[in-house]
């Protein structure tokens, strides 16, 4: 079940039985949410397998990312891998399966993203986004192709012609760090020496110290990510699990009624710039 509207996998969840179904449901019908001025939602047939993304340019495909999601039953992304290690006919395969999906919906003139997994029968696509991919998607496909996406699209709404020719070939995986806990972030650190870290392309934190941390199964439980880039995938992920290991947090959890007497924790409100909400 997702929302009808959204991003970022709010709202989205595999239902394995009748009762989770019902609960999610009302969850997503509540009208306590981001999507509550349209309060529909999509029942999807669970695909399962490797998770890939197409980006396209046009009618041509720049290339192909694998994905890398939390545990079921939430589909949060942990690491993108640019590009995926794939067979010449699982690569063609994917790029006509999306590439058709660009003719069925009357797409083709600037840039589209595709979600799809490789099951037992094949790919079976899961979105298609007539928009560039979210961050870093963009940085990766620069990082291992030189292809800047960004650019090459404000080419073509100004008229000017693209470029889309690949400059070098490398392997670039961005991981995305995730908080293991509720709490009050006390302090995070170690992304200077991660950075120094030969073959970090970038390590950004997007929380401060003292920022309360909830987390929602979603793109909102990131707190930063780190992006390594070298000409092997096996390099690549060495450079990354070292630079990674090198950026540590702390998180108090909050107090509760139990451990503090008659402390209660205090809810933490936040204005959600999309929907213009109190949350």
């Amino acid at each position: 079940l997702k929302p009808a509207l959204g991003s970022g996998s709010i709202g989205v969840q595999l239902c394995r039985n009748v009762d989770e179904l019902a609960e999610h449901t009302t969850y997503l019908l509540g009208g306590k949410h981001m999507w509550r001025s349209s309060p529909r939602i999509l029942v999807e047939e669970f695909a399962q397998g490797p998770l890939y993304g197409i980006d396209i340019m046009g009618n041509e495909v720049v290339g192909i990312s694998a994905g890398d999601c939390d545990p079921l039953p939430r589909f949060v992304y942990r690491e993108i891998t640019y590009p995926a290690l794939l067979s010449d006919d699982k690569h063609n395969r994917i790029s006509d399966v999306s590439l058709s999906c660009l003719r069925a919906l009357g797409l083709g003139w600037g840039p589209t993203n595709i979600e799809l997994r490789w099951t037992k029968r094949g790919p079976v696509v899961i979105e298609v986004n007539p928009r560039l991919s979210g961050a870093p998607v963009p940085q990766l496909v620069q990082l291992a192709y030189g292809v800047d996406l960004v650019t090459e699209h404000i080419k073509l709404v100004i008229g000017d012609n693209w470029d889309l020719r690949r400059r070098h070939s490398q392997t670039a995986i961005g991981r995305y760090l995730v908080a293991e806990r509720d709490g009050t972030l006390d302090w995070i650190g170690g992304d200077s020496r991660a950075a120094a870290v030969s073959g970090v392309a970038e390590v950004k934190f997007y929380v401060k110290p003292k920022t309360p941390i909830i987390r929602k199964g979603d793109y909102r439980d990131w707190i930063g990510h780190v992006i390594a880039v070298s000409p092997r995938l096996a390099e690549t992920e060495a450079i990354l699990r070292r630079a990674a290991g090198l950026v540590d947090w702390s998180i108090t959890p909050f107090p509760t009624l139990a451990n503090s007497g008659n402390l209660q924790p205090l809810p933490v409100f936040c204005w959600e710039l999309n929907s213009g909400l109190w949350k």
